[in-house]
């Protein structure tokens, strides 16, 4: 990571849901969504569904740093969604995550 404890972490993590969990797994992420934007340093998370591919979530999420961020992920309330998120989703949560580095051209 080249962040830095001044600087926002923009996160996007995609996942696919299993055959048939579609709408189960769009549930699931719908109801998550509103506490982890109430999480301590959060500036944005929003959950979107790719159109055209049913079953195929991105969450991009924005933190003031990654003190917060790992704040987050390390929350208890996360750690008991993660094996609930397993059952529902293809592969692992690890694969789907981007962390992004903003950059702007000099001026």
């Amino acid at each position: 990571m080249n962040d830095t404890k001044n600087r926002y972490v923009t996160v996007l993590w995609e996942a696919r849901a299993k055959a048939g969990r579609e709408a189960e797994m769009k549930a699931f992420m719908t109801a998550a969504v509103t506490p982890s934007r109430n999480d301590l340093g959060n500036i944005d998370y929003e959950a979107h569904e790719v159109e055209g591919q049913p079953g195929t979530f991105i969450i991009y999420e924005r933190w003031e740093n990654r003190d917060a961020l790992d704040r987050h992920l390390s929350a208890p309330r996360m750690q008991e969604l993660v094996p609930q998120l397993l059952e529902l989703m293809e592969g692992s949560i690890e694969e789907g995550i981007r962390l992004l580095q903003p950059f702007r051209p000099a001026q």
